[in-house]
């Protein structure tokens, strides 16, 4: 195995600030397994990284933590998983162990946890080092490329499943039809939920891709009243509950009035400003519930997968392009431009 690699790495904080950098290959130790990438996906935290909005990553770092790949090397603590093994890992690396978050398992809430791609180098590489606790092995039947998908799913799961517990009989808001939506439809679908999905204009081929993918109405809210649909759908009493995977405050405000009473909204969308001016009066005379969904923990990654191999997501559709990984600037100009759905880089193909 080569000593050093290249890495898509963030170097400083900052609008771009990123290389493809030379790096060592990690050493494997204790609990770690070094997964030899196939396909990582570009997420929207990721170009919210690249144009220096988002916070969160110690630089410098190899972005990426929505990957797959194969097990080739483990240390001498790791039992369950071995060298030829199919995986996906969660994006935790480390935690304290000794919060109450910990002790539930809600890694995602740890406050001294450090990330796959954001505090710990990711997976834009040959190489990427998680631990053993984190990996899930592949069932034969589900591809390297629908199995990096396993992530953004996980994160779609956490919030259908266990911050809202979506149910069949519930009629609901998903707010953007970007890749964070689509998964969030297609969960919703595979449960049974009636679902609205709104967009803007220019989101007018992802809107005809949801309506494939099983949305009961579409709405271009620049188009049409979101409130007149509600209503007909709803009796005029209002949806049971939004998703706003959009982090648009605008769109936000204009579905909390048509939540119904005691309904919920559950933010999963990052906003780009930390402090915005939200419709508190309807949330008040409503009495109704907002949840925040961050992120995923262990308990989201089984049904993820098992979601992934029984066919529930459309993952061709899902998977609209995917470059080199040497072509890693190229593949993050398509992700800024926002034409695409998923973009996934490969790091076994070359130029």
């Amino acid at each position: 195995m080569q000593s050093t690699m290249f890495g898509v790495t963030k170097t400083e904080p900052g609008y771009d600030k990123m290389e493809f950098v030379e790096i060592p290959v990690p050493e494997v130790k204790d609990d770690g397994v070094l997964i030899d990438v196939a396909f990582t996906g570009i997420c929207g935290s990721d170009v919210h990284t690249f144009k220096g909005e988002y916070k969160n990553p110690t630089t410098p770092v190899v972005l990426g933590h929505e990957f797959s790949g194969t097990v080739i090397a483990v240390g001498e603590n790791v039992t369950k998983v071995k060298v030829g093994d199919r995986v996906t890992s969660e994006t935790t690396f480390t935690t304290c162990g000794k919060c109450e978050y910990c002790h539930n398992k809600q890694y995602n809430l740890c406050p001294h946890r450090k990330g796959i791609g954001t505090q710990q180098n990711g997976s834009m590489a040959k190489y990427v080092l998680s631990r053993e606790e984190s990996v899930h092995k592949l069932p034969d039947t589900l591809s390297l490329e629908g199995a990096a998908m396993t992530e953004p799913l996980a994160c779609c799961v956490h919030a259908m499943y266990q911050k809202s517990q979506l149910s069949l009989h519930d009629k609901i808001i998903i707010i953007g039809p970007g890749p964070i939506g689509l998964f969030l439809l297609q969960v919703a679908k595979d449960i049974g939920a009636f679902v609205i999905m709104t967009g803007i204009t220019k989101d007018k081929h992802r809107l005809e891709l949801a309506k494939k993918m099983g949305a009961d109405v579409i709405v271009d809210t620049q188009q049409e009243s979101l409130e007149e649909v509600v209503n007909k759908y709803t009796d005029g009493v209002g949806v049971d509950k939004v998703y706003d995977a959009s982090g648009a405050i605008q769109a936000v405000n204009q579905c909390i009035p048509l939540i119904k009473k005691t309904g919920q909204l559950v933010q999963v969308g990052l906003f780009k400003d930390k402090m915005n001016a939200i419709d508190m009066e309807s949330i008040i005379q409503r009495e109704i519930t907002v949840t925040g969904s961050r992120s995923q923990n262990p308990f989201d990654w089984p049904i993820a997968i098992h979601l992934l191999n029984k066919g529930a997501i459309q993952i061709n559709e899902m998977i609209t392009k995917k470059y080199p990984l040497t072509q890693w600037r190229e593949a993050f100009e398509a992700a800024i431009a926002g034409t695409e759905i998923k973009i996934m880089l490969d790091s076994n193909q070359n130029v």
